[in-house]
């Protein structure tokens, strides 16, 4: 079963198209819920569609807020408003992706995508 993500509304085209590229499915989020939703309305929405979600927002990175464990997989993309290292993070993130490529692996992680590096936390 392929990859599928939840992403979030601040997740550009250029991000979503590149996942889409590699044969991940990806739902938008406005296309499902409105795109001033509150975060827990996210997530929850991300876990309605078992999907990973993926988004630039700090907040999701929060695991006392958002406890990995509960959620089928988060992907925080650590941008620090320096939106020129996306390339680099997306190179890291699909190499991460291609050597993981089952849903399960996902479950219960928080994957903080950096340009160097992904850290994990259960």
């Amino acid at each position: 079963m392929s990859l599928r993500f939840f992403a979030d509304h601040c997740i550009s085209r250029s991000i979503t198209q590149s996942l889409k590229e590699e044969g991940y499915t990806v739902f938008w989020l406005k296309d499902h819920i409105p795109t001033d939703s509150p975060d827990e309305v996210v997530i929850l929405k991300a876990q309605e569609l078992d999907s990973i979600l993926i988004s630039l927002n700090g907040d999701f990175s929060d695991i006392v807020r958002y406890p990995p464990a509960k959620y089928k997989g988060i992907i925080s993309l650590q941008v620090r408003n320096h939106p020129e290292v996306i390339p680099s993070l997306l190179t890291v993130l699909k190499r991460y992706l291609s050597k993981h490529p089952d849903m399960e692996y996902y479950k219960g992680k928080l994957l903080l995508v950096e340009a160097h590096r992904i850290r994990v936390r259960e």
